[in-house]
């Protein structure tokens, strides 16, 4: 089963499970973004569009997404909240914009979804402008954490919703340019984390 196939199945209930738990952690984040009308934001993997009730007013927001059902979730919440976003269907490992398009990036439960989450890093930072933020928000394992059953299932999950085991400083490691700005435990005892990065010049 694909990831566009299972979150297709899961769009109807993914606020349900999803929303509750990660509201704070989410607005935490988007308080970070840049307010004024100029700027330029992208949201990846925007998926049935929890973030968008929360987004400040101000800047030109783009959302994309793998899966047409999680989008029009999306169009709806921004319809409800009067927000002009647009939308695109798309791979985050190959975003469709040109480099040095934006002037911040929110990652929000995309990194540990995407297969190869290394090449969705990298896009984001392509399309990002130099001194622009990338604003993450995910689960990830240390570098020395075992967690024997998270990395037991992973190769399951990750082929139906998500992978589990994850660790964000490999990532890091193959993305340079990248300074981080403040790594912060969100759920789960600090399995979910907000991590705040700035692309160099």
């Amino acid at each position: 089963m694909s990831l566009r196939h299972s979150y297709t199945v899961l769009a109807p209930i993914y606020d349900l499970f999803v929303a509750p738990f990660t509201r704070a952690a989410r607005q935490d984040n988007l308080t970070l973004l840049p307010k004024q009308p100029s700027a330029e934001v992208l949201l990846v993997g925007i998926g049935s569009g929890l973030d968008i009730p929360l987004l400040p007013r101000g800047p030109r927001y783009t959302g994309i997404d793998l899966t047409p059902a999680m989008l029009e979730r999306a169009r709806s919440k921004a319809a409800a909240d009067q927000l002009n976003i647009q939308l695109d269907v798309g791979d985050a490992r190959a975003l469709p914009y040109p480099a040095d398009a934006f002037d911040a990036v929110v990652l929000h439960l995309i990194l540990a979804v995407a297969p190869r989450p290394e090449q969705v890093l990298a896009e984001s930072v392509r399309v990002l402008r130099s001194g622009g933020q990338l604003m993450v928000f995910d689960k990830f394992l240390r570098p020395s954490q075992h967690a024997p059953l998270r990395r037991l299932i992973s190769p399951l999950v990750g082929r139906l919703a998500t992978h589990t085991d994850v660790v964000f400083e490999q990532l890091l490691a193959q993305t340079p340019g990248l300074e981080v700005i403040s790594d912060t435990p969100a759920l789960a005892g600090g399995w979910f984390r907000r991590i705040v990065l700035r692309k160099g010049a």
